[in-house]
């Protein structure tokens, strides 16, 4: 590839390489898809792409691979896919389905699979703009994050210029990418809160303090004050997933457990967030008679896009085939916000709605399936991320 100051120049013949290696692509990925690992358990998914790789992967941040293509010398453009997969049983009927208890359900088998085919069509090239380094990070999808594991790390050891990624999505529409700068994801944490009563009889519930009514009163006033304590204009969740306590219906128990996410946009939001749920927790439960305890698992930080690389990349989508979604922003949370700390970061979300054949179902539903034909989508869009972030270089 020409060295090239223009962006159009130097996409053009990486999108034509890109093309001969879309089919090996496709069987890779459902490889990849059969065969899923949760967080931090992606030996064999780290193996099936270290053997697909143009070039020597080292290991990083335990299962995760990191791939530098193209010179040895200059900051690279990192380009992050995600290894691991879910704990939810597959119900898709796709002949290479998963039949265990993992699945592939958040795209990540197509954007490694994508990642594997641009680091090998950007191997054959003579020259790129930039070092491209292939970040196959794991435990995207649960604590301790890969991603913050890779910046405490071998990523900040190396320095990129750089962090890009692209993310499927199934409510955008197909053949389109949200490319928005700003805060795009939201942060991330998770509580586990503990309520401990007096166990008694169910028939005689006077000898007791029941900490079920304390936890359950407590998931209610959560929702409830999250209405009222927080700016509405500032987007934030409360979501509590998990509740236990008890085994026998008949008995008060000695202890209730409830497990909840937090997420905002804006920092003030987050805080706020850390503080309600203590004022809530322990008000509640005192007034039930019962002890509480909030453990805070503190997560990654809001994503926010760089502007530079959005309006480069945007200017790009066109060359490679892609349309451009309406403004997208959500609670989702990703992990790659960790590596803004280490430098300028982007996403992209490639759309999946309207797509032939596909059924559309939301992210880490057991029936999400995306088309073969999203590795492509997923490989261009990162294509251009990448074009688009070593345009920057120069600008700042």
């Amino acid at each position: 590839m020409p060295r090239s100051t223009d962006p159009g120049a130097v996409l053009a013949p990486l999108l034509a390489s890109l093309e001969d290696e879309l089919a090996g692509a496709v069987e890779l990925r459902q490889r990849l898809h059969a065969a899923p690992e949760q967080a931090h358990e992606e030996h064999r998914t780290a193996q099936t792409v270290r053997e697909r790789l143009p070039v020597a992967a080292t290991s990083a941040a335990g299962t995760g691979l990191l791939a530098r293509v193209g010179p040895e010398e200059g900051a690279a453009v990192a380009i992050r896919a995600e290894l691991d997969g879910l704990p939810i049983v597959e119900r898709t009927s796709a002949p290479f389905s998963a039949t265990g208890e993992a699945m592939h359900a958040c795209g990540h088998d197509v954007h490694m699979a994508a990642l594997v085919a641009l680091a090998r069509a950007a191997a054959k090239l003579g020259e790129l703009p930039a070092p491209l380094l292939a970040v196959f990070q794991p435990s995207e999808e649960a604590y301790p994050s890969g991603a913050q594991q890779l910046a405490l790390g071998e990523l900040a050891r190396i320095g990129p210029a750089a962090v890009v990624a692209a993310h499927i999505h199934p409510e955008l529409p197909w053949g389109s990418v949200a490319l928005d700068f700003g805060t795009v994801n939201a942060a991330s944490d998770s509580v586990e809160i503990t309520v401990e009563g007096e166990p008694s009889h169910g028939a005689y519930p006077h000898h007791g303090r029941d900490p079920i009514l304390a936890i359950a009163q407590i998931v209610v006033t959560l929702h409830a004050q999250a209405a009222r304590r927080l700016d509405p204009l500032g987007p934030a969740v409360v979501n509590v997933g998990i509740l236990e306590g008890g085994r026998t219906e008949n008995v008060i128990p000695a202890r209730a457990r409830a497990r909840a996410s937090l997420r905002a946009h804006r920092p003030q939001e987050r805080s706020e967030l850390r503080r309600l749920v203590e004022d809530v927790v322990r008000g509640v439960a005192d007034a039930h008679g019962c002890r509480a305890t909030v453990e805070l698992i503190a997560g990654e930080p809001a994503l926010e896009n760089d502007p530079l690389i959005v309006e480069r990349a945007r200017e790009l989508l066109g060359q490679a085939g892609l349309g451009t979604a309406p403004e997208w922003r959500s609670c989702g949370s990703d992990d790659l916000a960790f590596f803004g700390e280490l430098a300028p970061l982007a996403i992209g979300f490639v759309g999946l709605e309207g797509a032939p054949g596909f059924v559309p179902r939301p992210l880490h539903h057991p029936e999400l399936l995306p088309p073969d034909d999203a590795v492509a989508l997923v490989a261009r869009t990162q294509a251009v991320l990448y074009v688009a972030a070593a345009a920057t270089l120069t600008a700042r």
